[in-house]
């Protein structure tokens, strides 16, 4: 098998260590023949003809006898596990790329890789070579030991756990049993090269399945050198695709998605997930959570898991947030404040104050009918209970997925697998970039490192970049606030005198025309600040050289997340807890930038406010994520294959059909976890605004999870695999935000609603036993005398000649010796607020506790079955060392009787001679 003359034991590390002085121009290997000695490197372009003396016998084989459509090189036995492909094109960078992929090239060789080119004349578009990269079984077993991976070891005889007496109900919404666990349930081990007897090893071409073959191959690619320029080591495939020496790499499909493939030896599991999984007509079945581990990788399929476990969560929340909307819709009739205001008696007869200096006239309260009845919807008794179920809803979901977690860590054999992280993710960027040495402490071996000075700087400069892009999100809200102030009074003039906006002006009033103007000005702003600040992103978390693979993930992921809490939620923090509580009053209005006056409420409310922006953003984020997910690598892959899609498969090989899909990148997987924490946040920050937001959330995830799968098994390459036990440092991230969440919807029961002085009118302020909250809407209007109003601001418009007009706010009337300063009844109504945020937190705080407390995070069948698994592995592995053990006494005392029975002979022999 070892074709190339390589030791099997030795690593890429070892040979790299071992060849770091040796001439780019060197032999090859010191035990390849010289017949493959002086074969050209593939870079050189070699054509499909000659590539075929690379293989094992220099054995021919007839490209009319082999489909094009396959995973295997052309002797139909060797699978292809990675592919790289490069464009030749004559100038002179091309000369340097031509070196590095030769030198490179070589060094996969010497490393044990299997290479074979395909020339550019064969492929579709007449310039691309593709080199199909295998890995062989001394190569597998070597960085499998080396990569700690898990095989089995005997089939699992413990008895499955009790079945769901649901199960039979159930029926419609389950898959297959061969869909949903495609293999047996193994004991498994580490794998280790001296005791391979010891594994179920049936097959060497299948033991180890695609995703641990392109996961081996990815790491020896990551880590072989390709030469040195500017005095530096350079080595990696991430460093050739960004310097163009390689256009791409990628592991293959194993088939088409929407049919089997002619080879028999081929899985066809793509295609079992596109048929099973990735259609929105499967959207009612469960998830196949073992294949998708399987065929992409424990990381995609935690993923996975966690968004399906969301989704189910959310049904709840949608169920119960549908339930106060409707009683909202309900008891919208009997709303006593939206009664008053559309009594054309009561509030037909309250002008109020203008909105803004000069330009804006004198209003009526009745023209806000419409809109103080839809604020009911959303501003009302459910809404307390609706906030308190949401923080009890939150814990609920984290402690029930934590058991989850754990259940699937077991399944998946990823119990023990946080020290392997540890050890085995150093990143090669950070081996390269750190010329210092020291000695590990722990494993007391030489290991680079990055001195705390250059750390110092380097986090200096990330922290400066990243404040300076929030400061510059916030800078864009202010602006955003202060068109909300400048274009207010334009949309009051305009709908005051354009008689075609009549009708409508009872629905669309000008605070709800300047609140949905500046959402949607707000939401492209989001955009365009995430697209720009993504890049920033990537480059300071590269500048800070983490050491592993988990910080990189870890860093980057806070980084994205600050700035996204930011950008996304500042304009409903603004609007839940700033807009309308620091108006002042008409004698003495409180500007923005000494001119611009700051916006008031409308006199049913903020909630609407709150919800309208809260909607815009949240649906239109939505929205954009699934065209951006969906229509945009579609319409790529189309462009990329409209000449090519006509041709036959001996035509239009495997390797080229995946080069034109769309790479999902390192970062693809961070994107969606980005995209549902922060939908999370919207339907748990500013939930008590609006009930309806966990039923768009789930609407929304139903279409998510088959978006998702259908982009990942049709429209994008196949993802290098990858292990990961959790979903990281996002658990931590869910965990601050529902602790936040309680804090924000307290206040927005207690600010933003109009719950609390309602509450506080009706126990302590109302003097109708018979209707207590009749004159709630007359107390909470202030009077203010028009000739207070300054010279400079005095409306110029006021053809009957009011001489008061009313205001939002509980301040003392003209002539009172306190003049238009606060009422004891704002304070009373302060103190209940701050009081309710006490009690309410508290409540809701211990209730999480308690309920967090009481739900263990590992479920106890999955503890014993770990604790089951661990001694049965340790007395297979016992009696396997024990057996060889025994093998070799035997052996010895063998050995140790012939040489008695010999020295015995020869003494016979010498004592007959002598005699």
């Amino acid at each position: 098998m070892n074709r190339l003359g390589r030791k099997a034991d030795a690593t890429l590390i070892e040979m790299s260590l071992a060849t770091e002085g040796e001439d780019s121009n060197g032999p090859l290997c010191e035990t390849i023949s010289n017949t493959e000695s002086e074969l050209p490197s593939n870079s050189e372009g070699l054509s499909s003809t000659e590539t075929t003396l690379l293989i094992p016998d220099h054995q021919v084989i007839s490209k009319r006898h082999q489909s094009k459509d396959s995973v295997f090189f052309r002797d139909g036995v060797r699978r292809i596990d990675f592919v790289l492909s490069y464009v030749d094109e004559p100038n002179k960078e091309e000369e340097k790329k031509v070196e590095r992929r030769r030198e490179f090239e070589k060094n996969l060789q010497k490393s044990g890789l299997e290479l074979e080119t395909e020339d550019k004349k064969e492929s579709e578009d007449g310039k691309t070579y593709f080199v199909k990269i295998h890995a062989p079984w001394e190569i597998l077993i070597t960085y499998a030991e080396v990569l700690n991976i898990k095989v089995p070891i005997r089939e699992n005889d413990i008895p499955s756990s009790v079945e769901n007496p649901l199960d039979c109900m159930l029926g419609p919404f389950r898959l297959p049993e061969k869909v949903m666990h495609p293999e047996p349930d193994y004991f498994t081990a580490p794998f280790s090269k001296s005791r391979q007897e010891l594994y179920l090893i049936h097959d060497e071409n299948t033991f180890f399945s695609p995703s641990i073959r392109n996961r081996i191959v990815y790491y020896i690619l990551t880590r072989c050198p390709y030469g040195t320029e500017e005095g530096k080591k350079k080595f990696g495939i991430k460093r050739l695709l960004s310097n163009g020496t390689y256009t791409a790499a990628y592991p293959l499909h194993d088939c088409q998605y929407w049919k089997k493939a002619n080879d028999p030896n081929c899985d066809n599991e793509r295609y079992t997930l596109y048929m099973e999984w990735a259609r929105f007509l499967r959207f009612y079945k469960e998830q196949p959570l073992d294949l998708i581990r399987k065929y992409y990788g424990e990381k995609i399929g935690i993923y996975f898991a966690w968004l399906g476990f969301y989704t189910e969560m959310l049904f709840l929340a949608a169920v119960v947030g549908l339930i106060c909307f409707l009683y909202g819709w309900f008891t919208m009739a009997e709303n006593m404040s939206s009664e008053e205001i559309c009594d054309p008696e009561i509030g037909g007869k309250i002008i109020m104050c203008p909105l803004c200096d000069k330009k804006c006239e004198y209003w009526k309260l009745n023209t806000t009918c419409e809109s103080s009845k839809y604020s009911h919807l959303f501003d009302n008794v459910a809404t307390l209970f609706f906030a308190i179920f949401m923080g009890i809803w939150v814990t609920l979901f984290l402690e029930f997925w934590k058991r989850r977690q754990a259940r699937l860590k077991y399944e998946w054999d990823l119990v023990d697998f946080e020290e392997e992280q540890q050890q085995l993710q150093l990143r090669p960027e950070y081996e390269a970039k750190c010329t210092h040495k020291k000695k590990n402490p722990v494993t007391q071996e030489v290991e680079p490192y990055l001195p705390l000075t250059r750390q110092t700087v380097r986090f200096c400069i990330s922290g400066t970049t990243v404040l300076f892009w929030i400061s510059l999100i916030i800078a864009s809200m202010t602006a955003v606030i202060a068109y909300r102030l400048a274009v207010y009074a334009s949309f009051a003039q305009i709908m005051e005198t354009t008689q075609t906006l009549q009708p409508i002006r009872g629905l669309l009033t000008p605070q709800l025309a300047t609140s949905v103007t500046a959402s949607c000005l707000n939401f492209v702003i989001i955009m365009i600040l995430n697209f720009l600040y993504e890049k920033i992103a990537v480059w300071i978390t590269d500048m800070e050289i983490p050491r592993t693979h988990l910080e990189y993930e870890n860093r980057l992921t806070m980084k994205m997340f600050l700035f996204q809490f930011v950008n996304y939620y500042s304009s409903c923090f603004y609007v839940a807890f700033f807009k309308g509580k620091f108006v002042g009053n008409p004698s003495n209005y409180t500007y923005m930038f000494g001119s611009l006056r700051n916006e008031e409420c409308d006199p049913a409310g903020c909630l609407i406010e709150l919800t309208t922006q809260l909607t815009i953003v949240m649906a239109g984020k939505q929205i954009w994520g699934n065209i951006q997910e969906a229509i945009v690598p579609w319409i790529w892959n189309w462009w990329g294959r409209r000449k090519a899609r006509c041709n036959p498969e001996n035509l239009y090989s495997r390797w080229e059909q995946d080069r034109d899909l769309q790479s999902f990148g390192v970062l693809g997987l961070f994107y969606e976890y980005l995209e549902m924490v922060i939908q999370f946040g919207f339907i748990t920050l500013f939930v008590a605004s609006f009930p309806l937001a966990p039923l768009l959330a789930l609407m929304n995830n139903i279409l998510e999870i088959r978006v998702d799968s259908w982009k990942l098994t049709t429209q994008f390459r196949r993802p290098v695999a990858a292990k990961a036990h959790s979903i990281g440092v996002w658990q931590e991230i869910l965990n601050g935000m529902a602790i936040l969440s309680v804090v924000t919807n307290a206040f927005i029961v207690a600010f933003t609603s109009d719950m609390i002085p309602r509450l506080v009118y009706y126990y302590a302020y109302s003097t109708n036993g018979d209707s207590p909250m009749s004159g709630y809407i007359n107390n909470s209007l202030s009077v203010f005398q028009i000739s207070d109003f300054p010279a400079n601001k005095t409306p110029e418009n006021n053809p009957e000649n009011f001489l008061t007009c009313r205001y939002r706010d509980y301040r003392n009337p003209p002539g009172h010796e306190k003049q238009y300063l606060h009422t004891m009844q704002f304070w009373h109504i302060l103190a209940a607020k701050m009081a309710f945020i006490i009690i309410m937190e508290h409540i809701v705080f211990i209730v999480k506790f308690f309920v967090a407390w009481m739900i263990p995070d590992v479920p106890a069948d999955v503890k014993a079955r770990i604790k089951r698994e661990k001694f049965l592995t340790q007395n297979i592995l016992h009696e396997y060392e024990l057996e060889k053990l025994k093998q070799k006494l035997c052996e010895c005392k063998t050995h140790e009787n012939m040489e008695k029975e010999v020295i015995a002979t020869e003494g016979k022999m010498e004592l007959s001679q002598a005699m």
